[in-house]
């Protein structure tokens, strides 16, 4: 399943990361739909908001299909024909949607055979581990090929050098208050049954679009039919993941600490060593909306969607190449 999320990109920033090549070959960012909205967060829960990608033809019909726009929804769908007036009335959960399930259930199948397909944006999610002693919370995110850089000049043509964007596939539907009001978008994220590599973490994982293609594919519901987008719908191995403390446990907590690496059977709390400091602080100088930071501060990336997938798994020791110090605990295979 997919139960929390992080997204520490600000609003240009990640725009920026979500470019794309249009049908004629031309490089596009797709523009925010109430981008005022959005928050960066490393640690979303369901009924919080987070940034999806989706079709333009759906917020404006004479637009070409292909063409993206970023919106803020709401995580967690409700359906177009629910009749309360108050959304938190409802009595079922629909922050995930299981992919052998969603065209039996009305809540999922009506937008889906509309076209509402969205992809979810993330730096990666948390899953939960049942251990002897409790739950182990772990990061899961996509390999990652390069060192991310402190600082880099203002350019938005500039390559892109940061975190690999977790792209989830998602439904998403529009749902208009009764008595009359604004209009609430609502995602929930399509899940499989998981990968060997991380089943033992947890049997369940989000549908993973691996590459600019198959998000394409995916958005495209005007070219795309609804039977042929389900294909790109099933497990990927190209993962990687970490242990992080039980701070990440309260959605309360939304801070770099979230996301940093643990050494299993060491102590749960987040140690102040120099390289944890080093890799806190690129942390911080991403989060775009922070009122410490400028613009210009703040690491300058261009879309991962543009190049090939990344490599397997052989690149998960970013983390340690990152951190720039042996010792720390890099992204790899944690056994039970």
């Amino acid at each position: 399943m997919c139960g929390r999320t992080a997204c520490s990109l600000g609003a240009a920033r990640l725009r920026r990361a979500c470019a794309y090549l249009d049908r004629r070959g031309r490089r596009q960012q797709p523009e925010w739909v109430r981008e005022e909205r959005y928050r960066p967060s490393y640690n979303k829960g369901p009924q919080s908001c987070g940034p999806v990608l989706l079709s333009r033809k759906h917020v404006q019909q004479d637009a070409d299909s292909s063409e993206r726009v970023l919106m803020d929804m709401r995580w967690g769908l409700v359906p177009s024909w629910f009749k309360e007036d108050d959304p938190s009335k409802m009595q079922f959960k629909t922050s995930n949607c299981r992919s052998d399930t969603m065209l039996s259930k009305s809540s999922y199948k009506g937008p889906l055979l509309k076209g509402k397909r969205c992809v979810v944006l993330a730096d990666g999610f948390y899953e939960w581990q049942q251990c002897s002693g409790g739950k182990q919370p772990y990061f899961i995110y996509f390999p990652q090929s390069k060192k991310h850089p402190a600082e880099e000049e203002e350019d938005s043509d500039e390559e892109w050098r940061g975190w690999r964007l977790l792209t989830m596939a998602g439904i998403f539907d529009c749902w208009e208050p009764p008595a009359g009001g604004e209009p609430l978008y609502t995602y929930t994220i399509i899940t499989v049954d998981a990968s060997k590599d991380v089943s033992f973490i947890h049997h369940r994982m989000p549908a993973i679009l691996d590459g600019d293609e198959a998000i394409e594919k995916w958005l495209d519901f005007a070219e795309v039919p609804t039977q042929e987008a389900m294909k790109l719908i099933r497990p990927t191995e190209n993962i990687a993941f970490h242990p992080v403390s039980t701070f990440v446990n309260s959605v309360r907590n939304d801070t770099p600490e979230c996301l940093v690496p643990i050494k299993l059977g060491a102590p749960k709390e987040v140690k102040a060593t120099a390289s944890s400091k080093a890799m806190l602080g690129w942390l911080k100088s991403s989060q775009e909306g922070s009122p410490q930071k400028k613009e210009d501060t703040l690491p300058k990336w261009k879309s991962q969607f543009i190049h090939s997938p990344s490599p397997k798994k052989s690149s998960a020791g970013i983390l340690r190449q990152w951190l720039g110090q042996e010792g720390e605990p890099a992204a790899k295979k944690y056994k039970a």
